[in-house]
């Protein structure tokens, strides 16, 4: 099963537009899990037991886990999420770039060593950066447009000549995916939740390919507005991310914690849901 025919599948059978990400930060965890060896893995699995029929997908991130030299806990919950949750797309949010030589070692880490579904990438060294990853041809290529920091805006905004009109880069990055890159029809894009006019702008464009979209929760992207400019015509078309809001919902808390970031989980997907 491809990357786009399993999150079909993924938004179908959840009735979900909800993806987890998963950012594990061990100054937050519960008291009695610090210090343990495993710490990192025991609490994203806690994660994903708790959330799993309410997503429609998991993003692991990858950068929580190698600072903290857990590349062995991170293969482990992928692992545990291909074996135990096959039906929901695992995304590998590692923003990677690189020439060819070196994107083909990245490709390998995201698809042979962490068995991810799809990889978020940057685009701004064009297609042959990309390339590798295409060749996985069942696999995902999430690239970045209009990403959901503020200081993206210094160099997505930069207006670029296309077809006698100046448009924005994001914009320029999101033609390129739409009508020249995807050439097995598995690439997806990114655009922040806090830029709801560009989320219409690129869906605009890209037509019915996914969106991957980060900031609500924590980083206070709008919900509504979101679901309202991103989704397609049968209601799905998003992985609307949220990571701290749900992961951390009961910070303080110690064996429970699961339990509350279910509920918060919950309440994320349902008010999605009211929008869609």
């Amino acid at each position: 099963m491809t990357f786009i025919e399993k999150l079909s599948v993924a938004w179908e059978k959840s009735n979900s537009l909800l993806c987890v990400g998963l950012d594990p930060d061990m100054n937050r965890f519960p008291e009695y899990l610090r210090g343990k060896p495993d710490s990192i893995y025991t609490f994203c699995r806690g994660i994903v037991d708790a959330t799993a029929d309410l997503v429609c997908a998991f993003k692991p991130q990858i950068a929580y886990f190698h600072a903290a030299r857990a590349e062995e806990q991170l293969e482990a919950i992928c692992a545990y999420i291909r074996e135990q949750y096959p039906d929901i797309p695992l995304i590998l949010d590692a923003k990677r770039g690189d020439i060819g030589a070196t994107a083909q070692q990245y490709a390998r880490e995201a698809f042979e060593r962490y068995n991810a579904d799809a990889v978020t990438l940057s685009p701004y060294m064009g297609f042959d950066s990309i390339e590798p990853y295409l060749e996985y041809r069942e696999r995902g290529a999430i690239i970045l447009a209009r990403t959901s920091n503020p200081g993206g805006s210094d160099l997505q905004f930069l207006k670029v000549s296309e077809s006698g009109k100046n448009i924005p880069l994001y914009q320029h990055v999101a033609h390129l995916v739409a009508e020249k890159w995807n050439v097995h029809g598995q690439c997806a894009m990114v655009v922040g939740a806090t830029f709801p006019h560009e989320i219409a702008e690129v869906r605009a464009i890209i037509g019915n390919m996914p969106l991957l979209i980060p900031g609500i929760g924590a980083q206070g992207g709008n919900v509504e507005a979101t679901v309202s400019a991103g989704k397609i015509a049968d209601g799905t078309g998003m992985m609307i991310n949220s990571s701290r809001a749900i992961l951390y919902a009961g910070i303080g808390e110690n064996e429970n914690y699961a339990a509350i970031s279910r509920r918060a989980a919950m309440m994320t997907r349902d008010e999605i849901n009211r929008y869609r």
